[in-house]
């Protein structure tokens, strides 16, 4: 028999003290939700809005095992569409988003607007009336050298990131992110030795030596060149054409928040930010209208890049999927634990794909639903490192009843209660 479908809120992943929260909702429709739970708690934000580039980005999303391990059978799916009617419709949307970025700010919260050549200078000026003038700290330069050749022009090897401050209390720390004095340049400073052995390079100005010392950190400037793209084969690569290198967000979240604070992402997409944040100690609010975009962050969460479980603690909230599939899923309680088996899956949209059984899962969890919320207790989630799923799975005896969460490989993520076997 087939298992019942159900209709959950929310659902919880369970462990060690990082919290946080990715919600699939649409800006601006969940704004006033978001301000009645996050306002004014939010340390900084990052934001890599659509740069109105007019067009469509997708996401490839392997099936099944072999997928997985050759990159084919492989799907293409919308991860976002970057089209607006005009300019002044995208920049009516960028504005509504910044001025709610800014009521999410606590008082010394800043924001990261990341942008390209297209709309800098649109968004420099909306950062300008919304923030104030004087709130502005930097526009910092990330320069990388993938990419496309131009000949008409010189070729575009940068983005901007523009850096402001909420009030003129805000918190920043330079030193959260120190740089190899390796990595520094040098700018062709004269080497030495000084009597303990130690070197270092120095310069002479205005009559005095300034020595810099190879063992001790350098920091970033407002031109970050040491952080590169996301190669194709990059480990890191999730299939998000536009996704952004885990080192840069990191260098962020160091400088501008402490462990324990808020860190948010009104534009989720493949879960750099929230995977930043919850490595190092911060909690996490991320928002995405794509429920693939949900569905690739909470993968992220749940491994490290060995292909294993972390077990950060996290809350989805996403719409339920519809009951149009047949899922095959049996639970054998014992005195301490319970057995759940997954063996099979079936859905329209898979059997229009050609996907059949169990490759149109691209993870399920394990758990019990108490109320109207999923508590996870462990997961299976396809990876190039473990592309087979596990369709046995153990977890222990908790309250509530047990119960699968299943996402397919669209990012629709649905609840049943497995069949009890004796």
């Amino acid at each position: 028999m087939a298992a019942t479908y159900i209709c959950c809120a929310s659902e919880r992943h369970q462990g060690g003290e990082n919290a946080g929260t990715l919600i699939q909702a649409k800006l601006p429709d969940c704004a006033d939700a978001l301000l009645s739970r996050f306002g004014g708690q939010v340390q900084t934000i990052y934001l890599d809005p659509p740069f109105n580039t007019g067009k469509q980005f997708e996401m490839k999303v392997r099936i099944g095992e072999k997928g997985y391990k050759t990159g084919s059978p492989s799907l293409p799916l919308l991860a976002y569409d970057d089209r607006f009617e005009s300019r002044e419709a995208y920049l009516s949307m960028m504005r509504s988003t910044l001025e709610l970025c800014r009521a999410l700010l606590c008082r010394e919260g800043t924001i990261f607007v990341h942008i390209d050549s297209r709309m800098s200078a649109h968004i420099r000026l909306l950062l300008d009336e919304v923030f104030g003038e004087n709130n502005f700290l930097n526009e910092i330069v990330w320069s990388y050298q993938s990419g496309g050749r131009a000949r008409t022009y010189f070729p575009r090897k940068h983005d901007l990131i523009l850096f402001y401050a909420k009030t003129r209390s805000y918190y920043f720390n330079l030193r959260g992110a120190p740089l190899e004095r390796a990595q520094a340049r040098s700018n062709h400073m004269r080497r030495g030795v000084d009597e303990d052995g130690r070197s270092y390079r120095a310069i002479v100005s205005g009559g005095r030596e300034y020595r810099y010392y190879d063992d001790e950190p350098a920091y970033p400037s407002d031109v970050w060149d040491d952080v590169s793209h996301l190669q194709q084969r990059d480990p890191q690569r999730t299939g998000f054409e536009t996704q952004k290198p885990i080192r840069l967000l990191e260098r962020i979240v160091q400088c501008a928040s402490q462990e324990g604070d808020l860190v948010c992402d009104l534009f989720g997409g493949s879960g750099t930010t929230a995977a930043a944040a919850a490595g190092l100690g911060r909690r996490f609010l991320c928002v995405d209208q794509n429920p693939l975009a949900v569905a690739v962050t909470a993968k992220r969460l749940l491994q490290s890049p060995s292909g294993k479980e972390t077990g950060f603690a996290f809350e989805v909230e996403a719409p339920c999927g519809e009951d149009d599939c047949r899922v095959e899923a049996e639970v054998y309680p014992a005195i301490s634990s319970y057995t759940v088996r997954l063996s099979g899956f079936d859905s329209p949209a898979a059997r229009a794909a050609g996907i059949e059984g169990l490759d149109a899962v691209d993870s399920w969890s394990a758990g019990f639903v108490q109320g109207d919320v999923f508590r996870s207790c462990v997961s299976s989630v396809r990876s190039p490192a473990t592309p087979g799923l596990k369709t046995v799975m153990e977890m222990p005896v908790c309250a509530g009843e047990p119960c699968v969460m299943i996402v397919d490989v669209w990012g629709g993520r649905r609840f049943y209660l497995p069949q009890r076997r004796y």
